[in-house]
């Protein structure tokens, strides 16, 4: 668990670091012009490889082991953070945030581990753990970026090569393998990313609590899309608020997902603990819609911490309905959407925001919330027993 949640720590931290240093970065590498296209590029290639290869992965996975997929992507990692720090070419730094995002696609196989070596009854609270991994290092990453980037400006690359370095060392040494690769011949058709996505299609069991899945990625791109735009406009946030909002929301996320998960799940069951996560997710969206001083703002970021317990509980919902030989398969299907949440929900929340805000600003967390709200029978399908491997 410790090199697991290491990886997923380091896969966080980052695809957060990049951020403080970026613009000068490409300011730098292009001479002062214009850095808007390598800008658009960087963020996008990043997201476009997660979603094409996650699939591919937790399939790779499934059938050569999970342990191999993991020291590859450990070692792609280093070396594309050793060569974004030495290059000196802007498209080089493109083609890097590509081969991250490959590498960072092993969220699916790291998933996929931990449900190998987790009994059923605890995979909610080990994917709880997981989540509070990565809200620490989407905290931390920024935080590495800023202060090393002052001291020199590719210097995030090397701690983050370092870090990683580590990691892979400890797995090469420690990590044992926690599934057993499959003897059947290798079909070089499970290398295409849509194969996984097929496959999901016809297994009509799984496929509302995915649908599901993916209606929360989108639902969570509301604070994480419109926070700083929605405290700025409605409670007039300056800098500071709006970093002190953020590490509150942050750090209060973790705490919920690290230590509130297991206890809820093994009172209410995961079923349960998915209908508490929604209740205060719905109630706070519904509550930050209507707030309009700034304590109040403060004061809903603990409820949407406490709805964070439901996509754990999820999660382990889904495990729970294909078989061990699938389960890298089933995690890459669920990374893979959920890098394409993570594109279209910023895209889709900024639009509503901004079509909107003139009539009642408060609409598009309305938004979130009916959604919630519509998704809600969906989570009836879990009541059906485990279906046969697809």
């Amino acid at each position: 668990m410790i090199v697991i949640l290491a990886t997923v720590a380091i896969d966080a931290i980052g695809a957060g670091l990049i951020f403080p240093i970026l613009p000068e970065l490409l300011t730098e590498l292009t001479a002062g012009g214009d850095i808007g296209f390598l800008y658009g590029a960087m963020l996008a290639v990043y997201a476009i490889m997660q979603f094409i290869f996650s699939p591919v992965l937790g399939a790779l996975s499934d059938r050569f082991g999970r342990r191999p997929v993991l020291l590859l992507s450990l070692a792609g990692t280093l070396l594309d953070y050793l060569v974004m720090a030495l290059t000196p070419l802007g498209w080089v730094l493109v083609v890097g945030r590509a081969m991250a995002g490959i590498t960072s696609a092993n969220m699916a196989v790291a998933s996929a581990y931990i449900t190998d070596i987790t009994p059923p009854e605890q995979r909610a609270q080990r994917f709880g753990l997981v989540g509070a991994v990565m809200s620490t290092g989407f905290i931390i990453g920024p935080v590495i970026g800023g202060v090393m980037g002052a001291w020199w400006l590719r210097s995030p690359f090397l701690v983050a090569a370092l870090f990683n370095g580590l990691n892979l060392a400890v797995a090469l040494f420690v990590l044992p393998e926690s599934h057993k690769a499959s003897e059947e011949k290798f079909d070089f058709k499970q290398l295409n990313p849509l194969a996984p996505l097929v496959w999901l299609w016809n297994f009509k069991p799984l496929l509302p609590m995915v649908i599901v899945s993916v209606v929360f990625g989108l639902i969570a791109a509301v604070p994480g899309t419109i926070w700083v735009l929605y405290g700025a406009e409605r409670f007039g946030w300056d800098s500071v608020h709006m970093g002190i909002s953020l590490s509150v929301f942050g750090v209060s996320g973790a705490l919920a997902q690290a230590f509130l998960v297991g206890p809820l799940t093994k009172r209410f069951g995961d079923l349960g603990t998915l209908m508490i996560g929604v209740a205060f997710d719905t109630l706070a969206y519904t509550l930050m819609a209507f707030a309009y001083q700034s304590w109040m703002g403060y004061a809903v970021a603990p409820l949407f911490a406490l709805g964070g317990v439901a996509m754990p509980a999820l999660q382990s919902l889904l495990t729970s309905r294909v078989s061990d030989e699938q389960q890298g398969q089933l995690q890459g299907v669920l990374a893979s959407l959920m890098s394409l949440a993570g594109i279209v929900g910023p895209v889709l929340t900024t639009a509503i925001f901004f079509s909107t805000k003139n009539i009642w600003i408060g609409t598009i967390w309305i938004v979130g919330a009916a959604l919630y709200v519509l998704a809600t029978p969906l989570f009836a399908t879990v009541r059906q027993p485990k279906p046969a491997m697809a």
